[in-house]
This record gives C-alpha cells, structure tokens and sequence, in this order.
C-alpha cells in the first residue's frame, strides 16, 4: 500500500470507494459527501489553490483517501480536512492516521492556521482518531460545507 496524490485516473475508482463506504456503512446519502456534486471529479476539485488529495493504492486499485482544502466560505487561515474515507478492509491498520499526518503536515506548508473537520455521529473510531490529533469539538459549524447531515464539528490549531 502507498499514499501518493490523486491522478486524473482515479476519479471513478475513489469516488465508488466514498460511495461504497457510505452504502456498507449505512450513512445519510443527503448532506454529505455521498452527495457533493464534486465526489466524480476530485482530481479537478483538488487541483485548486492551496488543496490536495492523498489516495490510498495498491497496485492500482484504491482503498480510500483524505484531503485538505481551503474551508467553503471560511476564514482563509482555515482549511478542512475532507472526504476521509477508508474501505472497512483496511481499517484498524494504521492507514487512518497516515492520511491525517499527511493532510495536516500539507496544511501547515500551505500556511494554513486551523484545520477544520465535519463529521457524521455514527463515526466515533473517526472521532476518537480526531481526537488523538489535537482536534476538539466546537459548538458551531463553521463555513458552508453544505454537509448538513454532519452535526459533529471539530476544530485543531496547527
């Protein structure tokens, strides 16, 4: 398994991995990322300033992935962590945090100040995993994401 950046190739292939974890998972499909308008074409929605996308492949075939991108309508010293999705088979592996380390350690060279996530309530090892990486919740949504079915909103300074 390597962590690299996104290709234009990977378009279909990371966009059905989101989408599988959502239906194996059973998540909301309204006001997510299920429903970005964004979610079959990440590697263009990434090529934005000041934004990445890491997948996670091996030998070709995608496993999940995490970005980092300018909060929607936010302050512009704060970014979001988005679209952290891993299929269930490699779960509790480490890769997880790999993602996390990697988009934070990119936020910091881009200048950005705080790091922002949304999140759904039933992902609580997500949260837990937040957690160890300095992110605290916050009483308010910041920006407009759109995710209105994320009602979990953490903030860590970086």
């Amino acid at each position: 398994m390597i962590l690299r950046t996104i290709q234009k190739s990977d378009n279909s292939k990371i966009a059905q991995v989101i989408r599988d974890v959502f239906i194996s998972d059973d998540f909301p499909k309204t006001g997510t990322a299920f429903a970005d308008v964004q979610l079959d074409f990440l590697y263009e929605f990434y090529q934005q300033d000041k934004s990445d996308y890491f997948v996670l492949d091996n030998q070709g075939e995608l496993f999940g992935g995490c970005g980092i991108a300018p909060l929607e309508q936010g302050n512009s010293v704060v970014c979001e962590l988005q679209k952290m999705y891993l299929l269930p088979v490699v779960r509790g592996k480490g890769f997880a945090k790999q993602l996390i380390e990697i988009c934070i350690e990119k936020a910091i060279h881009l200048g950005f100040k705080q790091c922002y996530i949304e999140t759904l309530p039933e992902m609580e090892s997500a949260q837990k995993l937040y957690v160890s990486y300095g992110f605290n919740y916050i009483d308010l949504p910041l920006g407009n994401t759109g995710h209105s079915s994320c009602p979990i909103w953490m903030l860590k300074n970086l």
